[in-house]
């Protein structure tokens, strides 16, 4: 009676933990994104280090919010680590796919097949036929949109990620968004997070959070 009563009481003081991998070229803000959600979202609301290295393997944190934890992973994204990415795939539940939107030409890939759009376009390929992120939700954030050179949402929307989707190695329709966001400001960061936790929520049967 006693384990039967401790199970029914941690199951109701417990919450749903769900993953989300931070990933993106190398350079594109993810480590500076993970700054400001630990900013806003930690209880002791540490100042965003915005002066960030390389990330050599990953940075991990959880944050609280009303209705579940949210783990974030930002893992490295030079190209030497790229292929430890699919070693996350199984546990994750959103993917944030960030790019760098002053690095990317003008944001169409039928202008640039050789830059960082294109390298954009073959990892995130990539990353969308894995057989393990197959009904993952997936937020693309352009980012660096503080700065007068960079590319509108917009156009990165319909030039880069439309047609990535449609092209025949965007592994098909799945629940997706595009969102401008500067992580040096801060600007879109909560609306970046909410996305994610309305869309896990909505995909738990899909993809079951763990219970903590």
């Amino acid at each position: 009676m006693y384990h039967l009563a401790k199970g029914i009481y941690l199951y109701a003081t417990s919450k749903e933990e769900y993953s989300v991998l931070l990933l993106g070229l190398d350079n594109a803000g993810k480590t500076t994104f993970h700054e400001q959600i630990k900013s806003l979202f930690l209880p002791s609301n540490p100042a965003p280090k915005l002066k960030t290295v390389p990330t050599v393997g990953q940075n991990v944190s959880t944050i609280t919010l009303p209705d579940m934890y949210l783990k974030v992973w930002d893992v490295g994204g030079q190209h030497s680590l790229r292929k430890l990415w699919q070693s996350y795939y199984t546990s994750c539940h959103a993917i944030v796919f960030v790019i760098d939107s002053t690095d990317i030409g003008d944001g169409n890939l039928e202008h640039d097949n050789s830059g960082r759009l294109e390298e954009c376009r073959l990892v995130l390929e990539d990353v969308l036929q894995h057989s393990e992120t197959e009904g993952v939700p997936l937020l693309v954030l352009a980012n660096k949109q503080d700065r007068e050179d960079c590319v509108e949402v917009v156009r990165i929307k319909e030039g880069f990620v439309k047609k990535v989707f449609e092209g025949g190695k965007g592994a098909g329709i799945r629940d997706s968004r595009v969102l401008p966001v500067s992580a040096l400001t801060g600007t879109g960061v909560k609306e970046a997070v909410e996305w994610v936790r309305t869309r896990v929520k909505w995909n738990k049967e899909g993809r079951p959070p763990v219970m903590r």
